[in-house]
């Protein structure tokens, strides 16, 4: 039986979501009332917290049966994964701290449903449909992908012809990654720090690995808090975008030397590795806000380490010998691991794409691809985000939009 004070913990968290997440109310509305996803199955792969239980209450409003586990071994919530699976027509299967082991079975258990569609954060539901239930594949109508790491491995497998079948990258809206990857993953990291360290960043030499909007986000939020901001790079636009924001740019093996915080955010493998801990100073902090656990080499560092201890809550230390290297929440998602993951506002805007592009796969046969988020979505996601904070645009006037149209105008 689940502890009463657990489900009231969890089902408070979800309704202060729901109060702040306008755009998706409207949403919800609708499908209570039309019922698109009526006799719809639907397996999920998604960070299990309070605004994630906002979208599967908008989706069961809608008529769907749902299966829900996490997509990261630390960033569920176990009461609001316990408030979820009292939710009609919802069975979850997430827990806090999964292991590797158990983290997959729940995948094999939301698989169970046999699903029309797939919500993946991260690509590991999707991942597993391919490689060992490809019996299911055949009564798939598509699904749909929310961050970039799994928009990455989905444009892999769509190069490898290995992709069966068709998948939204939400995370390609404008309306998900302007505002999600760099409003939302700026803030929410530096919360996740700010909340598990309790040290200043103010004067701080903060390097930021990767200047995609995750590394934007993260790096204006430290300027914001006085920090002086280090950005690395790989790509000569971004790096030079970085420059003329006023970061310094320089390249991981110098920035290594100088910096006190460190934050992965490019969705890679080995960003950080044996060489640069080498030259870390004592006592730097490690965070990671891209997808996966692999951006620093923690196998290197551990080989390197004379002792590993806690020394707070979700901060492990690195005992080097003549120095000492913390890292925050097992170098998972610090800001859903350490923190409670992107502000509800925000993430209105990121499920509201989930739910319409749902909505879209249901409704249209799409072929085997990977398919961009219809302009008419984020446009609708867009007006009813302004509605909701008040504000009014202008719009064209008649002689505006035929001078668009016409090319004869000179000076």
């Amino acid at each position: 039986m689940v502890d009463d004070t657990l489900l009231e913990s969890g089902n408070q968290k979800i309704e202060w979501a729901r109060n702040h997440m306008p755009v998706l109310s409207i949403i919800r509305d609708g499908f209570a009332s039309e019922k698109p996803l009526k006799g719809c199955r639907i397996a999920m792969a998604l960070h299990v917290e309070a605004k994630t239980a906002v979208l599967v209450e908008t989706l069961a409003s809608g008529g769907a049966e749902i299966a829900i586990t996490g997509c990261n071994p630390l960033s569920t919530q176990d009461d609001v994964a316990a408030a979820l699976d009292t939710r009609d027509n919802v069975s979850c299967y997430a827990k806090y701290n999964a292991s590797r082991s158990e983290y997959y079975e729940s995948i094999n258990k939301v698989l169970d449903i046999n699903p029309d569609i797939t919500v993946d954060d991260g690509g590991d539901l999707i991942f597993t449909l391919h490689k060992t239930r490809q019996e299911l594949l055949s009564g798939i109508k598509g699904g749909t992908e929310e961050t970039t790491t799994g928009v990455y491995r989905l444009d892999s497998m769509s190069k490898d012809n290995a992709l069966k079948m068709p998948v939204i990258a939400v995370n390609n809206a404008f309306t998900k990654y302007l505002f999600d990857n760099r409003y939302g993953t700026g803030q929410s990291t530096w919360d996740a720090i700010n909340r598990t360290t309790n040290l200043l960043v103010a004067g701080k030499d903060v390097v930021v690995a990767g200047y995609g909007w995750c590394g934007r986000g993260c790096s204006m939020r430290a300027k914001g808090l006085g920090a002086n901001v280090i950005v690395t790079e790989v790509n000569p636009v971004r790096a030079l975008e970085a420059r003329m924001d006023g970061y310094r740019v320089m390249t991981m093996d110098e920035a290594a030397k100088i910096g006190e915080i460190f934050i992965t955010t490019t969705g890679n493998v080995s960003v950080l590795t044996r060489d640069h801990f080498k030259l870390m100073k004592d006592g730097v902090i490690l965070a990671n806000s891209g997808h996966f656990n692999v951006e620093m080499n923690l196998e290197e560092l551990e080989s390197m380490s004379k002792t590993v201890r806690t020394v707070r809550e979700n901060i492990k230390e690195y005992h080097l010998g003549d120095r000492r290297i913390y890292l925050l929440a097992d170098g998972r998602l610090v800001n859903l691991a350490a923190g409670d993951g992107h502000p509800a506002e925000v993430m209105d805007m990121s499920f509201s794409n989930q739910a319409l592009c749902i909505r879209h796969l249901v409704d249209n046969d799409l072929d085997i691809d990977v398919h961009a988020v219809p302009p008419e979505i984020d446009t609708y996601i867009a007006e009813l985000k302004l509605k909701a904070l008040g504000i009014e645009i202008d719009e064209l006037t008649t002689e505006q939009e035929k001078y668009m149209r016409e090319w004869e105008h000179g000076t």
